[in-house]
């Protein structure tokens, strides 16, 4: 790594845990902006300093300490990102306590099962909306002593609930970190399976820190960097990387108002950096998509070709090609299209981090061909949790890159994906067979996933070991490979495909709004109306749509059915998970009924 005065990174032997690498930050840089966040009352933009962190800090500090628990005793956080989440996991951490965060859009019951089972003491939520969710469960979370909220709430009927402005003491002193061991649990985060009841993954302080130190090795970040924070930070990838690994780098981290306001908020505050999970990826190009559809056939073609001469531009610089006299044309159409693009992505992004999924190829292949320095990564909750990721001068957009240093990869059984190094998880907590089935003997993680390793050491992913669709025939069909296939065409917003078991497969999808209003006015029937989602020219022109989108798939991987819904998919509804994987069981189970008439007579 190069060297500079901005990049000062701390490593993970100065910090000893979380809790002290957040100290040495403060000792380093107190006067650099830590945090931007928007203050809903007063509807302004406010920062805070990495040493008016710390101030804050020492009252939570303060306050949890009143509660009289014990290190090793479990704390809960729900809270949407913004600074008093990283207060109170800090105040948490300096007590040697183990901090589980909760998903703020999580059902109550998973939310009781969470807090039980691993037996929070304190619980911080955020506001009346959750109350009323939390107080429809509040004999199932027995364990908890103190419920503690940001909004003003007050309920008579509950002893545990404190409001924060009343529960934090006015100021106190800041805590030195604990001498402690590196190994010693940090934190419990729980997967958001999508069979069963989540497990609680177990990380360390050493999990962590590694992690997020070998990460700077490739994603390199330095003070004057700034981050856009939207993914929560109760998923192990926004965690990591958009909170710790911030903090041992000294850049800047601001936390968007929502999902909704993303597109204004990169306007407004033109993050150098964006951490992103493909859908937000696939969210922006939909509307530079539906931009292009209301332009001129002129402007539809000078977007594609600078996609297609960026993409010869960025495969030269990658020293992948040799030099071509098209790319003359590259500064013209940088300043036409690709500059004008970045300018609404906020026109200062340098490096830019695809995880959580997989990305689509072509989604990849746009930004990129624009002018994005578009990273994919790939790594697990078990993993703290990148295992790899694509560096900038090396850059293999349909490949999740090369494993972090320090970690291990190769190639088990049936082509799995085995994973070995300190970014491992201590285990599933108070679960040990399920440990044993993720983790051998020797050490070596299974992620599920199947992989190849290329010749410049590349992991590509080519699928789940789990996710397997075998039909009656004997067939074996990866559904989530034809879903990201499927989903190129923006008729759909949302795709299953289903047919374990069966003699044909049968896709159900979630049409998008404005893209089936044009498409049903070509077949000539009335958008409105809920026949038209089953009137036989429209399932035969779905079908149609779907099989181009799958032409490369073996012939038997053909969608002979379709049930298109208008309804989405959410985390509210039960079919997707918090972290906005699919619960194939919970739309099966849905969706029974039509699943069985169109499989009727076969």
């Amino acid at each position: 790594m190069l060297k500079s005065a901005d990049f000062d990174p701390i490593l993970p032997e100065q910090a000893g845990s979380l809790y002290g690498l957040f100290v040495e930050r403060v000792k380093r840089t107190p006067d650099l902006v830590a945090y931007r966040y928007f203050d809903a009352k007063q509807k302004v933009w406010q920062a805070l300093t990495w040493g008016e962190m710390a101030v804050q800090v020492a009252r939570w500090q303060a306050a949890l300490a009143r509660e009289g628990l014990n290190p090793g005793d479990r704390v809960g956080v729900m809270l949407r990102n913004c600074p008093q989440w990283v207060m109170f996991d800090q105040a948490a951490l300096s007590l040697g306590l183990v901090v589980v965060p909760l998903y703020t859009v999580d059902r109550p019951d998973n939310v009781a099962y969470i807090v039980q089972n691993s037996g929070l003491r304190v619980l911080l939520f955020e506001c009346r909306d959750q109350w009323k969710s939390l107080k429809s469960v509040a004999d199932q979370i027995t364990s908890v002593q103190r419920l503690v909220t940001l909004d003003a709430i007050v309920d008579a009927d509950e002893p545990r609930l404190a409001c924060a402005c009343d529960w934090l003491p006015e100021q106190a002193e800041l805590q030195a970190p604990l001498v402690g061991d590196p190994h010693s649990l940090a934190t419990i985060m729980y997967t958001s399976g999508t069979t069963g009841r989540p497990k609680g993954v177990m990380l360390s302080h050493q999990n962590i820190l590694y992690n997020a130190w070998n990460g700077l090795e490739a994603l390199r970040v330095c003070h004057g960097d700034s981050m856009l924070s939207f993914l929560p930070l109760s998923h192990a990838f926004e965690r990591t990387v958009g909170y710790y690994l911030n903090v041992m780098a000294g850049g800047q981290v601001a936390f968007a108002r929502s999902i909704q306001h993303i597109a204004d908020d990169m306007q407004l505050l033109r993050p150098t950096i964006l951490i992103s999970v493909p859908r937000i990826y696939e969210r922006i190009y939909s509307g530079i998509r539906a931009r292009l559809e209301q332009g001129t056939p002129l402007q539809r073609r000078l977007f594609d070709l600078a996609v297609e001469i960026g993409w010869m531009h960025f495969e030269y610089t990658q020293r992948r090609a040799n030099w071509q006299p098209q790319l003359l044309l590259w500064p013209l159409l940088k300043t036409l299209v690709a500059d004008k693009v970045m300018a609404r992505l906020g026109g200062r992004l340098r490096l830019t981090i695809s995880g959580g999924a997989a990305l689509p190829p072509d989604i990849s292949h746009i930004f990129v061909g624009l002018g994005l320095n578009l990273l994919q990564g790939y790594g697990l909750t078990e993993t703290s949790p990148i295992i790899g990721v694509n560096r900038c001068n090396s850059n293999f957009p349909a490949s999740i890159g090369t494993p972090l240093p320090d970690v291990q990869v190769r190639i088990g059984e049936q082509n799995a994906l085995l994973v070995k190094g300190p970014n491992v998880m201590l285990g599933y907590w108070n679960d040990p067979a399920a440990t044993a089935a993720m983790i051998s003997p020797d050490g070596w993680l299974n992620t599920g996933d199947t992989a190849r390793i290329s010749e410049t050491g590349h992991i590509y992913i080519t699928g789940r070991l789990k996710e397997i669709i075998v039909m009656s025939n004997g067939e074996k069909l990866p559904p989530a490979d034809m879903e990201f296939a499927i989903l190129r065409d923006s008729l759909f917003d949302q795709v299953m495909v289903f047919g374990e078991g069966k003699a044909f497969l049968i896709a159900l999808a979630v049409v998008n709004p404005d893209a089936w209003r044009q498409f049903s006015a070509k077949v000539g029937v009335n958008p409105d109306m809920p026949e038209s989602l089953h009137d036989t020219r429209i399932e035969q022109q779905t079908l149609a749509a779907i099989a181009r989108q799958i032409k490369e798939f073996p012939g038997y991987a053909k969608v002979r059915r379709v049930l298109l819904l208008k309804e989405p998919w959410t985390i509210e509804g039960g079919q997707l998970t918090p972290t906005l994987k699919l619960r194939r069981n919970r739309v099966v189970a849905q969706f029974e009924h039509e699943i069985a008439e169109l499989y009727a007579g076969h």
